[in-house]
């Protein structure tokens, strides 16, 4: 009897639409065997060979999204999944899949938590886009619920499978001592929060991209946050109607002494030369270590096409020798290691505890989710300060009793005013 692992697609746009529908439809080709190499994974690879993935179905909130991506789909493979549109299309697919063993979810940042938490109700694993929810408190539903059911439930953090960031994490780290200070920054294109995205206003620059480095950092140092502050700014986007803010900056202190600065935007010019502009670095006791992601030395020019740098690193296609073509990156990386960890599970009897090492956890996210949350906060009463023509001084503090909002504002208020609980859990 075949051994087969089912998946459904909740979410067909830019990322949904590529990564994760390109993803599958390789999968569904010629196993997960052949990528497991890749995330250091091959040691179950003889094991995995003969299970087989498919892509039941995709829903999306359109129609036309849901067909187009069928029609994709079918294109790729010759197998076209059920599609399904509508406001929470995921019910429907759990109500004709009641079996479904994997849903990956790609709505917009602030739509995954009913999805995610519907899956594992369902006894479904998830491999959900990052962030994987905005508050700290759906985080913890999220994990408590995975642990309860013995599921997997990844993020799909694939930054942290970039060779560049492999490096650092496994050699150059230990290289440079003990951390000090770093910096992260990815700015986005002005159309992903003018045209790309009609959600931008219930999100923001570092909600939506700065997820990835919250997460990278962590998982270099395993070292969790302990303050932080936040501003933003609201010019370009408003011009254009559109009431959200154009860049937000973040500075996370952590527990090992370490202070990082987080710099977003999604504003930039759409004739930059490259899909977006990203890089850190990380200044040690011992030494620094500076990545840029954006110029990797990749560059060309034409006539009429300016000139361009290109990521041959996040996604690329390979030729195979029928002329067919294979997606491979470090975008997709994330996702092979997440199904590897559901594959180990229900055929080789596995339990979540001995895969958690391998994927990025619930858990991981949730130390994300609460810095993301944490910084909403904070950004929004500083940036009402500062329009008021006082000072950004409203910080974040966590620990073993939660997360505290320090006001110095509200003194007039009392002290509980001034140190505001929002969450009473150890973070």
């Amino acid at each position: 009897m075949a051994r087969k692992v089912t998946i459904a697609l909740i979410g067909a746009g830019m990322f949904g639409g590529d990564i994760h529908a390109r993803a599958y439809a390789d999968l569904q080709h010629n196993g997960i065997s052949g990528l497991m190499g890749r995330v250091g994974l091959d040691a179950w690879a003889r094991d995995l060979a003969d299970v087989e993935f498919e892509l039941v179905a995709v829903g999306t909130r359109s129609e036309a999204s849901a067909q187009h991506t069928r029609a994709n789909f079918e294109q790729w493979t010759g197998h076209a999944p059920k599609p399904y549109w509508g406001e929470t299309p995921w019910e429907d697919v759990l109500r004709d899949f009641p079996d479904l063993d994997v849903m990956a979810v790609a709505t917009p940042d602030n739509l995954h938590t009913p999805v995610v938490l519907a899956a594992l109700h369902n006894n479904t694993h998830v491999i959900t886009e990052k962030p994987m929810c905005l508050s700290i408190r759906e985080a913890d539903e999220m994990v408590e619920l995975a642990d309860e059911k013995g599921l997997v439930c990844a993020v799909d953090m694939h930054k942290r499978y970039d060779p560049d960031h492999l490096r650092i994490q496994h050699d150059i780290a230990h290289r440079i001592g003990e951390p000090l200070y770093g910096l992260a920054m990815l700015e986005e294109p002005l159309e992903v929060s003018t045209s790309t995205f009609k959600w931008a206003e219930d999100s923001d620059p570092f909600s939506y991209v700065g997820p990835h480095w919250v997460d990278l950092f962590y998982n270099y140092y395993r070292s969790k946050p302990v303050s932080l502050t936040a501003v933003g700014q609201k010019k370009r986007l408003v011009g254009d109607g559109i009431d959200a803010y154009d860049a937000v900056q973040v500075r996370v202190d952590f527990d090992n002494g370490m202070s990082v600065y987080f710099h977003n935007n999604w504003i930039t010019p759409d004739d930059f030369e490259g899909p977006v502009n990203q890089g850190h670095e990380i200044v040690g006791t011992e030494g620094k270590v500076e990545s840029d992601q954006q110029y990797r030395g990749f560059r060309f020019w034409y006539a009429g096409g300016g000139s361009q740098s290109s990521n041959n690193h996040f996604t690329r296609n390979v030729k195979r020798p029928d002329g067919s073509q294979i997606y491979v990156g470090y975008g997709i990386d994330s996702i092979t290691v997440a199904l590897v960890a559901v594959s180990r599970v229900k055929f080789l009897g596995a339990s979540v505890a001995d895969v958690k090492e391998i994927y990025p956890t619930a858990e991981d996210g949730r130390i994300t989710a609460a810095i993301v949350d944490a910084t909403r906060i904070v950004r929004d009463r500083n940036f009402e300060y500062l329009r008021a023509g006082k000072g950004a001084v409203v910080t974040a503090q966590f620990g073993p009793d939660g997360i505290v909002i320090v006001d110095p504002y509200r003194a007039d208020e009392g002290p509980d005013a001034v140190f505001e609980k929002i969450y009473d859990r150890p973070v």
